[in-house]
């Protein structure tokens, strides 16, 4: 069904608007039908992409003298363009893609980073629950979450005797706090109302764990979580430094030991977005847990 003409178009006699008029509520163009949308996609996606586009070019005129001791962006093209368009290639025990390497880190975190969130809202919900507890553990747990992260490996690495659970061990201890203070909090935060409901209805603790304090504390947790990834991540990039293996953060190592400074750019970049999307990731996750609830 082709548009009707306008009224200038259509001989006289022939035009009638109230034909017009239906045919555009019926099919209105896309233009106006997803205008809001459009807006909308252009007022997220406009700005960060000029500012990206100003940080390339002021980059590029700092460092593009043959004198600088940065690469340039068009230089990192150039010298790196290979580990931007193909992430996945293999060739060897050490010469593949940063796609597969950071898969092997993102393993790594997976694991620690599992065992931190459960551990960390078993331990935060105890907390939460026990005044006693909060006096006794409370000091104890703000001193270790300032420890920095690399400062555990030569403890895990005495302990374990392995790089592998070394790291992993680094990524737990490094992510759990967060966890557990944000869980703590948000038990402690359930509403009385709430206590009372479960008092009345003789819910038993694990009936009153899964059914009270974890969809009231949810905000807090999921809280916690995005912090506690985020720091996972920093942590494994860290000890891969010094543990090697396949992993991003040995990549760099290397990567600086061959004087290879582009490589160590794009493998920044890699790091960036991959930590972006974790973030996003647990944060949908946790938007659809908690429909939406905001931690106060």
């Amino acid at each position: 069904m082709t548009m009707p003409l306008t009224k200038d178009d259509c001989p006289a006699g022939f035009y009638d608007e109230e034909i017009e008029e239906a045919f555009r509520r019926r099919r209105p163009p896309l233009l106006i039908k997803y205008k809001d949308n459009i807006r909308a996609f252009f007022a997220a996606s406009v700005p960060p992409l000029v500012t990206l586009a100003l940080i390339l070019l002021t980059w590029q005129l700092l460092c593009v003298g043959p004198t600088s001791a940065l690469p340039s962006p068009l230089r990192i093209w150039s010298e790196a363009n290979d580990l931007i368009l193909h992430p996945f290639y293999e060739a060897g025990s050490q010469d593949m893609g940063l796609g597969w390497r950071v898969l092997t880190s993102l393993k790594r975190v997976a694991v620690g980073f599992g065992f931190a969130s459960v551990a960390g809202i078993l331990l935060g919900s105890f907390v939460g629950q026990s005044q006693w507890a909060t006096r006794g553990l409370d000091p104890i747990f703000q001193v270790l979450r300032t420890v920095p992260p690399l400062a555990w490996l030569p403890i895990s690495l005495a302990a374990f005797r392995d790089s592998q659970p070394s790291a992993i061990f680094v990524i737990f201890i490094t992510s759990i706090w967060p966890i557990i203070i944000n869980t703590a909090v948000g038990i402690r935060n359930i509403p009385q109302d709430y206590r009372n409901v479960a008092a009345v209805l003789r819910l038993n603790q694990i009936e009153f764990f899964w059914k009270i304090m974890v969809p009231s504390a949810a905000p807090y947790i999921f809280t916690g979580l995005r912090i506690g990834v985020g720091l996972s991540w920093l942590a494994i990039v860290a000890a891969e430094m010094l543990t090697g293996g396949v992993g991003i953060g040995f990549f760099i190592w290397d990567a600086w030991n061959s004087s290879r400074l582009s490589d160590i750019f794009v493998a920044l970049i890699y790091i960036g977005v991959t930590g972006f999307i974790l973030d996003r990731l647990v944060a949908f996750v946790g938007s659809l847990a908690t429909r939406g609830a905001q931690a106060n």
